[in-house]
Protein backbone atom coordinates (compact mmCIF):
# COMPACT_ATOMS: atom_id res chain seq x y z
CA UNK A 1 0.00 0.00 0.00
CA UNK A 2 1.22 3.35 -0.56
CA UNK A 3 2.43 5.79 2.13
CA UNK A 4 0.01 8.32 3.10
CA UNK A 5 0.70 11.67 0.50
CA UNK A 6 1.78 9.54 -2.26
CA UNK A 7 0.45 10.65 -5.66
CA UNK A 8 -1.60 8.60 -7.62
CA UNK A 9 0.50 9.73 -10.53
CA UNK A 10 3.86 9.54 -8.92
CA UNK A 11 5.54 7.08 -10.91
CA UNK A 12 6.21 8.91 -13.59
CA UNK A 13 8.17 11.37 -11.59
CA UNK A 14 11.95 11.00 -9.83
CA UNK A 15 11.40 13.42 -7.15
CA UNK A 16 8.96 14.25 -4.97
CA UNK A 17 6.77 17.45 -5.33
CA UNK A 18 8.51 20.66 -3.80
CA UNK A 19 6.28 22.00 -0.67
CA UNK A 20 5.95 24.89 -2.04
CA UNK A 21 4.43 23.70 -5.22
CA UNK A 22 1.86 21.63 -3.26
CA UNK A 23 0.59 24.06 -1.62
CA UNK A 24 0.37 26.40 -4.22
CA UNK A 25 -1.54 24.14 -6.71
CA UNK A 26 -3.63 22.16 -3.93
CA UNK A 27 -7.23 22.92 -4.57
CA UNK A 28 -8.60 20.72 -1.61
CA UNK A 29 -9.06 23.89 0.31
CA UNK A 30 -12.11 25.14 -1.72
CA UNK A 31 -13.00 21.93 -3.88
CA UNK A 32 -14.05 19.66 -1.48
CA UNK A 33 -17.60 21.19 -0.80
CA UNK A 34 -17.74 18.85 -4.11
CA UNK A 35 -17.51 15.83 -2.27
CA UNK A 36 -20.93 14.88 -2.47
CA UNK A 37 -21.31 14.80 -6.27
CA UNK A 38 -18.03 13.18 -6.04
CA UNK A 39 -18.75 10.35 -4.99
CA UNK A 40 -22.41 10.31 -6.22
CA UNK A 41 -20.25 10.21 -9.50
CA UNK A 42 -18.09 7.52 -8.23
CA UNK A 43 -21.40 5.50 -7.12
CA UNK A 44 -22.79 5.10 -10.62
CA UNK A 45 -19.62 4.84 -12.12
CA UNK A 46 -18.81 1.36 -10.19
CA UNK A 47 -21.82 0.38 -10.94
CA UNK A 48 -21.11 1.27 -14.84
CA UNK A 49 -18.13 -0.89 -14.15
CA UNK A 50 -19.39 -4.02 -12.81
CA UNK A 51 -22.18 -3.66 -15.32
CA UNK A 52 -19.81 -4.10 -18.48
CA UNK A 53 -17.98 -6.76 -16.66
CA UNK A 54 -14.75 -4.66 -15.44
CA UNK A 55 -15.95 -5.51 -11.68
CA UNK A 56 -17.59 -8.20 -10.26
CA UNK A 57 -20.43 -7.76 -8.30
CA UNK A 58 -18.90 -8.15 -5.17
CA UNK A 59 -16.09 -5.62 -5.71
CA UNK A 60 -18.38 -3.43 -6.84
CA UNK A 61 -20.59 -3.85 -3.45
CA UNK A 62 -17.23 -3.17 -1.71
CA UNK A 63 -16.74 -0.55 -3.69
CA UNK A 64 -20.09 1.16 -2.90
CA UNK A 65 -19.83 0.62 1.29
CA UNK A 66 -16.33 2.06 0.90
CA UNK A 67 -17.83 5.54 -0.72
CA UNK A 68 -20.91 5.01 1.82
CA UNK A 69 -18.05 5.01 5.28
CA UNK A 70 -16.51 8.23 3.00
CA UNK A 71 -19.30 10.04 3.03
CA UNK A 72 -20.11 9.51 6.30
CA UNK A 73 -16.50 10.47 7.39
CA UNK A 74 -16.86 13.79 5.72
CA UNK A 75 -20.21 14.30 6.78
CA UNK A 76 -19.33 13.32 10.29
CA UNK A 77 -16.28 15.89 10.10
CA UNK A 78 -13.45 13.37 10.65
CA UNK A 79 -12.26 12.66 7.20
CA UNK A 80 -8.57 12.91 7.07
CA UNK A 81 -8.29 15.60 4.60
CA UNK A 82 -4.75 16.17 3.05
CA UNK A 83 -3.18 19.03 0.78
CA UNK A 84 -0.87 16.84 -0.63
CA UNK A 85 -3.25 14.99 -2.18
CA UNK A 86 -4.24 18.37 -4.16
CA UNK A 87 -8.08 17.88 -4.61
CA UNK A 88 -11.04 16.60 -3.59
CA UNK A 89 -10.94 13.86 -6.10
CA UNK A 90 -7.67 12.00 -5.40
CA UNK A 91 -8.09 12.85 -1.19
CA UNK A 92 -11.56 10.15 -1.48
CA UNK A 93 -9.59 7.61 -3.74
CA UNK A 94 -6.69 7.62 -1.80
CA UNK A 95 -9.17 7.18 1.53
CA UNK A 96 -11.15 4.17 -0.66
CA UNK A 97 -7.69 2.74 -1.38
CA UNK A 98 -6.89 2.52 2.25
CA UNK A 99 -10.21 1.07 2.83
CA UNK A 100 -10.99 -0.97 -0.09
CA UNK A 101 -7.15 -2.18 -0.69
CA UNK A 102 -6.81 -3.12 -4.38
CA UNK A 103 -10.52 -2.68 -5.50
CA UNK A 104 -9.84 0.89 -4.31
CA UNK A 105 -7.62 1.04 -6.95
CA UNK A 106 -10.00 -0.08 -9.86
CA UNK A 107 -12.58 2.55 -9.59
CA UNK A 108 -10.92 4.99 -11.58
CA UNK A 109 -11.01 2.83 -14.82
CA UNK A 110 -11.98 4.41 -17.38
CA UNK A 111 -12.11 7.61 -15.65
CA UNK A 112 -9.90 10.95 -15.85
CA UNK A 113 -10.05 13.40 -13.27
CA UNK A 114 -11.40 15.62 -15.92
CA UNK A 115 -13.93 14.25 -16.92
CA UNK A 116 -14.74 13.30 -13.15
CA UNK A 117 -14.32 17.10 -11.95
CA UNK A 118 -16.52 18.06 -15.33
CA UNK A 119 -19.07 16.04 -13.96
CA UNK A 120 -19.28 16.86 -10.26
CA UNK A 121 -19.34 20.92 -11.04
CA UNK A 122 -22.34 19.70 -13.42
CA UNK A 123 -23.90 18.05 -10.67
CA UNK A 124 -23.31 21.07 -8.09
CA UNK A 125 -24.09 23.50 -10.38
CA UNK A 126 -27.21 21.49 -11.36
CA UNK A 127 -28.49 21.04 -7.65
CA UNK A 128 -27.36 25.12 -7.46
CA UNK A 129 -30.12 26.06 -10.17
CA UNK A 130 -32.45 23.51 -8.45
CA UNK A 131 -32.52 25.88 -4.97
CA UNK A 132 -32.22 29.23 -6.36
CA UNK A 133 -35.26 29.13 -8.71
CA UNK A 134 -37.79 28.30 -6.08
CA UNK A 135 -35.90 31.49 -4.08
CA UNK A 136 -36.64 33.62 -6.75
CA UNK A 137 -40.08 32.13 -7.17
CA UNK A 138 -40.53 32.91 -3.83
CA UNK A 139 -39.46 36.87 -4.13
CA UNK A 140 -41.55 36.66 -7.02
CA UNK A 141 -44.35 35.84 -4.92
CA UNK A 142 -44.13 38.42 -2.46
CA UNK A 143 -44.13 41.28 -5.14
CA UNK A 144 -47.39 39.87 -6.79
CA UNK A 145 -48.29 40.17 -2.85
CA UNK A 146 -47.41 43.84 -2.89
CA UNK A 147 -48.51 44.79 -6.36
CA UNK A 148 -52.16 43.13 -5.07
CA UNK A 149 -52.37 45.08 -1.77
CA UNK A 150 -50.99 48.62 -3.14
CA UNK A 151 -52.79 48.04 -6.67
CA UNK A 152 -54.29 51.31 -6.16
CA UNK A 153 -51.38 53.60 -4.43
CA UNK A 154 -50.58 56.08 -6.10
CA UNK A 155 -46.44 57.28 -6.55
CA UNK A 156 -44.65 59.25 -8.76
CA UNK A 157 -42.64 57.37 -11.68
CA UNK A 158 -39.35 58.89 -12.25
CA UNK A 159 -37.44 59.65 -15.33
CA UNK A 160 -34.24 60.89 -14.52
CA UNK A 161 -34.88 60.78 -11.43
CA UNK A 162 -37.26 63.85 -11.81
CA UNK A 163 -40.75 62.99 -11.66
CA UNK A 164 -42.08 62.27 -15.12
CA UNK A 165 -45.85 61.29 -14.77
CA UNK A 166 -48.26 58.89 -11.83
CA UNK A 167 -47.72 55.56 -11.81
CA UNK A 168 -49.43 52.95 -8.97
CA UNK A 169 -46.76 50.94 -6.54
CA UNK A 170 -48.69 47.86 -7.54
CA UNK A 171 -47.49 48.86 -11.15
CA UNK A 172 -43.63 49.45 -9.52
CA UNK A 173 -43.95 46.16 -8.46
CA UNK A 174 -44.85 44.66 -11.15
CA UNK A 175 -42.30 46.10 -13.03
CA UNK A 176 -39.40 44.12 -10.53
CA UNK A 177 -41.61 41.25 -11.15
CA UNK A 178 -40.87 40.87 -14.87
CA UNK A 179 -37.30 41.41 -14.50
CA UNK A 180 -36.84 38.63 -12.11
CA UNK A 181 -39.16 36.39 -14.80
CA UNK A 182 -36.88 37.01 -17.22
CA UNK A 183 -34.00 35.56 -14.56
CA UNK A 184 -35.87 32.82 -14.13
CA UNK A 185 -35.97 31.93 -17.65
CA UNK A 186 -32.37 32.82 -18.52
CA UNK A 187 -31.66 30.20 -15.54
CA UNK A 188 -34.22 27.72 -16.78
CA UNK A 189 -31.78 27.55 -20.02
CA UNK A 190 -28.46 27.58 -18.29
CA UNK A 191 -29.99 23.75 -16.70
CA UNK A 192 -30.49 22.91 -19.61
CA UNK A 193 -26.69 23.73 -20.75
CA UNK A 194 -25.62 22.56 -17.33
CA UNK A 195 -27.50 18.90 -17.43
CA UNK A 196 -25.33 16.57 -19.96
CA UNK A 197 -22.65 14.14 -19.21
CA UNK A 198 -18.93 14.66 -19.60
CA UNK A 199 -18.27 10.99 -17.98
CA UNK A 200 -16.92 8.67 -20.20
CA UNK A 201 -14.86 11.40 -22.26
CA UNK A 202 -11.87 10.25 -20.03
CA UNK A 203 -8.91 12.80 -19.89
CA UNK A 204 -9.20 13.97 -23.48
CA UNK A 205 -9.97 11.07 -26.33
CA UNK A 206 -12.97 8.80 -24.79
CA UNK A 207 -11.64 5.37 -23.46
CA UNK A 208 -10.53 2.33 -24.93
CA UNK A 209 -13.17 0.12 -22.17
CA UNK A 210 -16.79 -0.21 -23.79
CA UNK A 211 -18.23 2.37 -21.07
CA UNK A 212 -21.54 3.03 -21.04
CA UNK A 213 -22.05 6.63 -21.20
CA UNK A 214 -25.59 6.09 -21.58
CA UNK A 215 -26.58 4.66 -18.58
CA UNK A 216 -24.25 7.00 -16.36
CA UNK A 217 -26.25 9.44 -17.76
CA UNK A 218 -29.64 8.33 -16.68
CA UNK A 219 -28.50 7.22 -13.82
CA UNK A 220 -27.14 10.73 -12.52
CA UNK A 221 -30.39 12.15 -14.26
CA UNK A 222 -28.41 13.97 -16.91
CA UNK A 223 -30.18 14.59 -20.23
CA UNK A 224 -27.75 12.85 -22.29
CA UNK A 225 -23.49 12.27 -22.30
CA UNK A 226 -21.48 14.88 -24.42
CA UNK A 227 -20.68 14.61 -27.45
CA UNK A 228 -17.64 15.28 -27.97
CA UNK A 229 -15.00 14.37 -25.75
CA UNK A 230 -12.81 16.76 -25.95
CA UNK A 231 -15.32 19.75 -25.27
CA UNK A 232 -16.72 17.64 -22.60
CA UNK A 233 -13.58 17.97 -20.60
CA UNK A 234 -12.77 21.44 -21.79
CA UNK A 235 -16.14 22.86 -21.89
CA UNK A 236 -17.13 25.69 -18.83
CA UNK A 237 -19.43 27.60 -20.99
CA UNK A 238 -22.02 26.40 -18.45
CA UNK A 239 -20.31 27.50 -15.49
CA UNK A 240 -20.40 30.86 -17.81
CA UNK A 241 -23.90 30.89 -18.74
CA UNK A 242 -24.62 30.33 -15.22
CA UNK A 243 -22.33 33.60 -13.87
CA UNK A 244 -24.19 35.46 -16.67
CA UNK A 245 -27.26 34.53 -15.26
CA UNK A 246 -25.97 36.01 -11.96
CA UNK A 247 -24.55 38.94 -13.15
CA UNK A 248 -27.95 40.20 -15.05
CA UNK A 249 -29.81 39.00 -11.83
CA UNK A 250 -27.33 41.24 -9.99
CA UNK A 251 -27.88 44.24 -12.08
CA UNK A 252 -31.82 43.63 -11.21
CA UNK A 253 -31.33 42.52 -7.49
CA UNK A 254 -28.87 46.22 -7.16
CA UNK A 255 -31.77 48.54 -9.10
CA UNK A 256 -34.03 46.65 -6.91
CA UNK A 257 -31.91 47.31 -3.55
CA UNK A 258 -31.18 51.06 -5.06
CA UNK A 259 -34.98 51.94 -5.13
CA UNK A 260 -35.37 50.31 -1.56
CA UNK A 261 -32.51 52.75 -0.27
CA UNK A 262 -34.19 55.59 -1.29
CA UNK A 263 -37.17 54.59 -0.86
CA UNK A 264 -36.49 53.97 2.72
CA UNK A 265 -34.96 57.48 3.07
CA UNK A 266 -36.36 61.13 5.00
CA UNK A 267 -36.04 62.61 1.58
CA UNK A 268 -38.55 59.81 -0.09
CA UNK A 269 -40.26 58.29 2.77
CA UNK A 270 -42.01 56.12 0.64
CA UNK A 271 -41.48 52.99 2.38
CA UNK A 272 -40.05 52.15 6.43
CA UNK A 273 -38.28 48.91 6.55
CA UNK A 274 -38.44 46.72 9.42
CA UNK A 275 -35.84 47.05 12.46
CA UNK A 276 -34.84 43.76 12.14
CA UNK A 277 -33.39 44.32 8.36
CA UNK A 278 -32.05 47.05 9.59
CA UNK A 279 -29.19 48.98 11.46
CA UNK A 280 -27.95 51.58 14.16
CA UNK A 281 -24.87 53.73 14.08
CA UNK A 282 -22.52 53.42 16.27
CA UNK A 283 -21.91 57.46 17.05
CA UNK A 284 -25.57 58.43 15.48
CA UNK A 285 -28.42 57.27 17.90
CA UNK A 286 -31.27 58.36 15.93
CA UNK A 287 -29.69 56.50 12.77
CA UNK A 288 -31.38 53.40 11.25
CA UNK A 289 -29.44 51.59 8.50
CA UNK A 290 -30.93 50.40 5.67
CA UNK A 291 -27.87 47.33 5.37
CA UNK A 292 -29.54 44.80 3.88
CA UNK A 293 -30.56 46.47 0.58
CA UNK A 294 -27.31 48.55 0.54
CA UNK A 295 -25.28 44.93 0.59
CA UNK A 296 -26.92 43.23 -2.30
CA UNK A 297 -26.08 46.16 -3.95
CA UNK A 298 -22.95 45.85 -3.39
CA UNK A 299 -22.17 42.25 -3.76
CA UNK A 300 -23.26 42.87 -6.90
CA UNK A 301 -19.87 43.93 -7.38
CA UNK A 302 -18.27 40.40 -6.75
CA UNK A 303 -20.96 38.61 -9.15
CA UNK A 304 -19.75 40.93 -11.98
CA UNK A 305 -16.20 40.41 -11.24
CA UNK A 306 -16.51 36.25 -11.18
CA UNK A 307 -18.25 36.60 -14.71
CA UNK A 308 -15.14 38.07 -15.51
CA UNK A 309 -12.76 36.45 -14.25
CA UNK A 310 -14.26 32.68 -15.81
CA UNK A 311 -14.25 34.54 -19.05
CA UNK A 312 -10.94 35.57 -18.71
CA UNK A 313 -10.08 31.83 -17.68
CA UNK A 314 -11.03 30.48 -20.90
CA UNK A 315 -10.25 32.74 -23.56
CA UNK A 316 -7.05 31.72 -23.89
CA UNK A 317 -7.04 27.98 -22.93
CA UNK A 318 -6.13 25.68 -26.03
CA UNK A 319 -8.21 21.95 -26.00
CA UNK A 320 -8.26 20.43 -23.67
CA UNK A 321 -7.87 20.49 -20.08
CA UNK A 322 -5.52 22.70 -18.65
CA UNK A 323 -4.64 23.24 -14.73
CA UNK A 324 -6.23 27.01 -14.97
CA UNK A 325 -9.54 25.24 -15.03
CA UNK A 326 -9.02 24.99 -11.37
CA UNK A 327 -9.47 28.64 -11.18
CA UNK A 328 -12.88 28.12 -12.17
CA UNK A 329 -14.38 26.97 -8.94
CA UNK A 330 -13.53 29.66 -6.26
CA UNK A 331 -15.35 32.11 -8.90
CA UNK A 332 -18.02 29.83 -9.23
CA UNK A 333 -18.79 28.77 -5.50
CA UNK A 334 -18.93 32.51 -4.64
CA UNK A 335 -21.55 33.46 -6.76
CA UNK A 336 -23.84 30.32 -5.97
CA UNK A 337 -23.38 31.58 -2.20
CA UNK A 338 -23.98 34.87 -3.38
CA UNK A 339 -27.09 34.46 -5.20
CA UNK A 340 -28.79 32.16 -2.31
CA UNK A 341 -28.26 34.18 0.05
CA UNK A 342 -29.04 37.46 -1.61
CA UNK A 343 -32.32 36.53 -2.96
CA UNK A 344 -33.04 34.76 0.16
CA UNK A 345 -32.84 37.41 2.31
CA UNK A 346 -34.32 40.20 -0.15
CA UNK A 347 -37.44 37.48 -0.40
CA UNK A 348 -37.90 37.78 4.02
CA UNK A 349 -37.57 41.04 3.61
CA UNK A 350 -40.18 42.41 1.19
CA UNK A 351 -43.23 41.33 2.52
CA UNK A 352 -42.58 43.03 5.85
CA UNK A 353 -42.07 46.67 4.08
CA UNK A 354 -44.86 48.92 5.10
CA UNK A 355 -45.50 51.19 2.53
CA UNK A 356 -46.86 55.05 2.93
CA UNK A 357 -49.58 55.65 0.77
CA UNK A 358 -49.97 59.29 1.82
CA UNK A 359 -45.99 60.35 1.09
CA UNK A 360 -46.09 58.51 -2.09
CA UNK A 361 -49.35 60.66 -3.07
CA UNK A 362 -47.61 63.75 -1.84
CA UNK A 363 -44.85 63.43 -3.74
CA UNK A 364 -46.59 62.43 -6.97
CA UNK A 365 -48.63 66.07 -6.63
CA UNK A 366 -44.95 67.52 -7.06
CA UNK A 367 -43.13 68.41 -9.97
CA UNK A 368 -46.45 68.36 -12.20
CA UNK A 369 -46.74 64.77 -13.24
CA UNK A 370 -50.02 65.16 -15.15
CA UNK A 371 -48.62 67.47 -17.42
CA UNK A 372 -48.22 64.84 -20.03
CA UNK A 373 -52.09 64.06 -19.23
CA UNK A 374 -53.04 67.60 -20.21
CA UNK A 375 -51.12 67.72 -23.35
CA UNK A 376 -52.88 64.30 -24.58
CA UNK A 377 -56.42 66.05 -23.42
CA UNK A 378 -55.78 69.16 -26.02
CA UNK A 379 -54.74 66.10 -28.07
CA UNK A 380 -58.08 64.82 -27.77
CA UNK A 381 -59.68 68.00 -28.76
CA UNK A 382 -58.05 67.69 -31.81
CA UNK A 383 -55.18 69.68 -30.92
CA UNK A 384 -51.60 68.47 -32.70
CA UNK A 385 -49.49 66.61 -30.32
CA UNK A 386 -46.85 69.36 -30.74
CA UNK A 387 -48.94 72.49 -30.23
CA UNK A 388 -50.62 70.86 -27.15
CA UNK A 389 -46.62 70.09 -26.16
CA UNK A 390 -46.12 73.97 -26.23
CA UNK A 391 -49.20 75.00 -25.01
CA UNK A 392 -48.51 72.64 -21.45
CA UNK A 393 -45.14 73.97 -21.26
CA UNK A 394 -46.46 77.60 -20.88
CA UNK A 395 -49.07 76.20 -18.45
CA UNK A 396 -46.32 74.70 -16.48
CA UNK A 397 -44.39 77.68 -16.15
CA UNK A 398 -47.27 79.51 -15.08
CA UNK A 399 -48.50 77.13 -12.38
CA UNK A 400 -44.54 77.54 -11.39
CA UNK A 401 -44.14 81.03 -11.10
CA UNK A 402 -47.33 80.86 -9.22
CA UNK A 403 -46.13 78.08 -6.78
CA UNK A 404 -49.31 76.26 -7.77
CA UNK A 405 -49.64 72.76 -9.28
CA UNK A 406 -51.74 72.10 -11.87
CA UNK A 407 -54.90 70.91 -10.31
CA UNK A 408 -54.77 74.00 -8.01
CA UNK A 409 -55.15 76.72 -11.91
CA UNK A 410 -58.74 77.53 -11.91
CA UNK A 411 -60.67 77.03 -14.94
CA UNK A 412 -60.06 80.57 -16.47
CA UNK A 413 -56.66 80.54 -16.08
CA UNK A 414 -56.39 77.25 -18.01
CA UNK A 415 -58.78 78.59 -20.25
CA UNK A 416 -56.34 81.79 -21.29
CA UNK A 417 -54.07 79.36 -22.26
CA UNK A 418 -56.30 77.54 -24.87
CA UNK A 419 -60.14 77.59 -25.18
CA UNK A 420 -60.34 73.70 -25.85
CA UNK A 421 -60.18 72.99 -22.30
CA UNK A 422 -63.19 72.68 -21.04
CA UNK A 423 -64.19 71.57 -16.73
CA UNK A 424 -63.75 68.17 -17.76
CA UNK A 425 -60.00 68.48 -17.62
CA UNK A 426 -60.03 68.30 -13.97
CA UNK A 427 -60.34 64.53 -14.25
CA UNK A 428 -57.03 64.00 -15.56
CA UNK A 429 -55.36 67.07 -13.37
CA UNK A 430 -54.81 64.45 -10.31
CA UNK A 431 -52.25 61.97 -10.11
CA UNK A 432 -55.38 60.07 -8.90
CA UNK A 433 -57.33 60.41 -12.20
CA UNK A 434 -54.01 60.20 -14.57
CA UNK A 435 -53.11 56.47 -13.07
CA UNK A 436 -56.90 55.83 -13.80
CA UNK A 437 -56.89 56.68 -17.47
CA UNK A 438 -54.09 54.64 -18.54
CA UNK A 439 -55.99 51.88 -18.78
CA UNK A 440 -54.61 49.68 -21.96
CA UNK A 441 -52.80 46.84 -21.50
CA UNK A 442 -49.62 46.72 -19.34
CA UNK A 443 -50.53 50.43 -18.37
CA UNK A 444 -50.86 51.37 -14.47
CA UNK A 445 -54.51 52.08 -13.73
CA UNK A 446 -55.29 50.04 -10.75
CA UNK A 447 -57.68 47.41 -12.85
CA UNK A 448 -54.78 47.52 -15.02
CA UNK A 449 -52.62 46.24 -12.44
CA UNK A 450 -55.82 43.72 -10.51
CA UNK A 451 -55.51 42.10 -14.09
CA UNK A 452 -51.84 41.71 -14.40
CA UNK A 453 -51.38 40.58 -10.69
CA UNK A 454 -54.09 37.61 -11.64
CA UNK A 455 -52.02 36.91 -14.91
CA UNK A 456 -48.89 36.82 -13.07
CA UNK A 457 -49.75 34.01 -10.71
CA UNK A 458 -51.13 31.88 -13.65
CA UNK A 459 -47.39 32.48 -15.18
CA UNK A 460 -45.84 31.49 -12.02
CA UNK A 461 -47.93 28.69 -11.89
CA UNK A 462 -47.29 27.86 -15.51
CA UNK A 463 -43.27 27.73 -14.97
CA UNK A 464 -43.69 25.84 -11.82
CA UNK A 465 -45.21 23.47 -14.12
CA UNK A 466 -43.13 23.34 -17.38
Amino acid sequence: MKEKGTKPWAGRFSETTDALVEQFSASVGFDKRLYKQDIQGSRVHARMLARIGILDDRECEQLLQALDTVAAEIDAGSFPWDSSLEDVHMNIESRLVELAGDVGKRLHTGRSRNDQVAADLRLYLREAIDRIDPLLETLQRAMVDLAEQESGTVMPGFTHLQVAQAVTFGHHMLAWFEMIFRDRERLARCRKGVNLSPLGAAALAGSSFALDREFVARELQFAAPCDNSLDAVSDRDFAIEFCAFAAILFTHLSRIAEELVLWASAQFGFIELPDRFCTGSSMMPQKKNPDVPELVRGKSGRVFASLLALLTLMKGQPLAYNKDNQEDKEALFDTVDTVLDCVTVLASLLPHVRVNREQMLAAAQQGHATATDLADYLVQKKLPFRAAHETVGRIVRHAITRNRRLEQLDLQELQAFSPLIEPDVFDVLSPEGSVRSKNTYGGTAPAQVAMQVEQARLRLKAFKAD
